[in-house]
């Protein structure tokens, strides 16, 4: 139960000042409930009246007057029960709200490479699921709960108040609910709903990546196969729910459901072992009364305990929540220095820089030097899997290298403030994201204070002149869903565009023109001169084609820098990268004619 009361702490945590109103809205709950209770009392007050005096009904006083106090405090509790909510939804619906804001702002602080091992579909998944079940649990269960306690205690000290003998009667159906309800929810059937929870993570994460890649799918005409993976997903939530309901739960709560909606029952043996004693002692209608007001409250268990049932599977999925909220917030959060410096200049430098990805066997770099010098270009080539891109990632602080130092102008990535760093830095990645906005407002997001004419010229530099002239309004034109789609290459452009905007002094390109079609590449080339124009470039390709001009090539394989030099020294050593030169130009005459392949 203290789990349980921490977890709850933890999420009010997220309310701010508005936990108060949770705790306000409790303690409104808690007063309703009692009274609710009051009908219930002159119900039976009203029943004693009247058997008091039977068969001569009419001389039963007070009826009236317990009709109206029952009336009233059942008004009273209604409005008390609103007041109760309003202020625990206030309190919930922040909670919520902080929730998400404080995930994504914890998530703004990791490493961009933390992204690259945890789906976007998965983090978003955790956030909104965890907020939504805490919401749940914080505007109503909790009340419930509370609500629900404090009448169950009132009621048992009624029952045993009037007469301890029926009162445990009625005491041991609860007894027997509270028992199964347990066995169901407590020990080791706890880790089953955190089981339950994880399964319906995956079966989220695997139906994003299904959707994303419907094209590919369909296409391909693989969809048997690609669904393989979704399908398992769907299976093994499917598994952990049914065996939840059907091997969990299924006889505790016949046995739960058997004796609180039978509590009636506990009273009949109990009522006919008394009833000699009482007609004998001539107090046979204080008996009758008695028992009704047992009968009367004996369906108030089964209602109480089903609010218990379902506000305590609240808080078990409380606690799972807050540990899909923990995986959020356990993101690693990117090191910021406390006396930041400042780089002196744009020259980019690898020394003796090792990294291993977490988790694997190998280092994805052993022992990288390497320097790329202001205004220069340096390519990266090799082999794939051979640490290309992961050099790459190392300069903006995707990740940090785990050996060795990456500077900027002859300081540690590490000790520039990050903000300092992007500002150093544009990318241009061969699968670039462009927002559901206009072009403007896309090529504006690298620098938003940049005027209309900024961004216009940065498209014209781009090589965008054909795109603009040929969209309907322009670079006003809307990209994505409601608006025009442009091709592979085309997004390329508008990418490149956005970084000649940032107009930073340090430019990596990742695979730039991996996907784009022939006319595309040569504009993209063009683009990239007024790019690369006296800043640092760092340039990943596996179109050998587009190195060859380089002021530097480096050629990495297996994590290890095998070979650097410029493209005809390459050549002319006979290693790695001219048999890669080899083999790219055979590739390049190779065509198919007929059903036999030429050069």
């Amino acid at each position: 139960m203290s789990e349980g009361r921490n977890d709850v702490a933890a999420l009010l945590g997220y309310a701010g000042n508005r936990r108060y109103l949770t705790y306000l809205g409790l303690a409104l709950s808690a007063i309703s409930m009692l009274c609710s209770m009051v009908p219930y009392i002159c119900i039976w007050l009203v029943v004693r009246d009247l058997i008091a005096v039977a068969p001569e009904w009419t001389k039963a006083e007070g009826i009236i007057r317990y009709g109206w106090i029952a009336f009233a405090f059942a008004v009273v509790g209604i409005a008390i029960y609103f007041a109760a909510l309003m202020c625990t939804h206030l309190a919930a619906f922040r909670t919520a709200a902080n929730i998400r804001k404080e995930g994504i702002r914890h998530v703004m602080k990791a490493p961009l490479g933390y992204f690259d091992a945890n789906a976007s579909g998965l983090i978003r998944g955790r956030l909104d699921a965890a907020a939504s079940d805490t919401e749940t649990l914080l505007a109503h269960n909790l009340a419930d709960i509370v609500g629900t306690v404090v009448l169950f205690v009132s009621m048992l000290v009624l029952m045993l108040a009037f007469d301890w003998r029926m009162g445990a009667a009625c005491v041991l159906a609860a007894v027997v609910s509270v028992v199964s309800m347990f066995s169901m929810m407590g020990g080791k059937n706890a880790t089953l709903v955190a089981e339950y929870q994880a399964a319906q993570d995956r079966m989220t994460k695997a139906g994003t990546e299904y959707v994303r890649g419907i094209p590919v799918v369909k296409i391909f005409q693989q969809t048997v196969y690609s669904f393989k993976a979704f399908k398992e997903a769907i299976d093994d939530y499917s598994d952990k729910a049914e065996h939840y309901q059907a091997d969990v739960c299924r006889v505790p709560q016949s046995i739960n459901l058997t004796f609180t909606e039978g509590a009636f029952i506990f009273l009949v043996p109990v009522a006919l072992f008394l009833a000699p004693r009482a007609l004998s002692g001539g107090s046979f209608s204080a008996f009758v009364a008695d028992f009704a007001f047992y009968a009367v409250f004996s369906a108030i268990i089964s209602t109480s305990l089903a609010k218990i049932m379902f506000a305590s599977a609240g808080m078990m999925l409380a606690h799972t929540a807050l540990g899909r909220i923990d995986c959020v917030m356990d993101a690693p959060e990117q090191a910021v220095p406390d006396t930041p410096e400042r780089p002196a200049g744009n020259k980019v430098e690898f020394k003796d820089v090792s990294f291993t990805y977490e988790g694997a066997m190998h280092p994805a770099l052993s022992h990288v030097s390497f320097t790329a010098e202001p205004g220069k270009t340096v390519a990266l080539v090799g082999p794939s899997g051979g640490g290309k891109t992961t050099a790459a990632s190392l300069i903006p602080r995707f990740w940090d290298a785990t050996h060795g130092v990456v500077e900027i102008g002859g300081v540690s990535v590490t000790q520039i403030d990050p903000h300092v760093l992007m500002d150093q830095v544009a990318f241009v990645f061969q699968d670039n994201h462009l927002f559901k906005a206009s072009i403007l407002d896309n090529v504006r997001a690298s620098r938003p204070q940049a005027t209309r004419d900024d961004v216009l010229g940065a498209l014209l530099s781009a090589q965008c002149e054909d795109i603009i002239e040929k969209l309907p309004d322009g670079i006003d034109t809307l990209i994505g869903p409601g608006g025009t789609y442009l091709s592979g290459g085309e997004m390329q452009r508008i990418a490149i565009a956005r970084a000649i905007l940032k107009d930073a002094p340090i430019v990596v390109l990742d695979e730039a023109t991996a996907f784009a079609d022939p006319e595309n590449e040569v504009l993209i080339q063009k683009a990239f001169s007024s790019l690369a124009s006296g800043r640092t470039v760092i340039m990943i390709a596996h179109r050998l084609s587009t190195v060859t001009a380089a002021d530097k090539i480096i050629v990495l394989d297996k994590g290890r820098v095998v070979e650097e030099g410029k493209h005809p020294e390459l050549l002319a050593s006979g290693g790695l990268y001219a048999r890669m030169w080899a083999d790219y130009g055979e590739a390049v005459r190779w065509k198919i004619s007929g059903d036999k392949e030429t050069e």
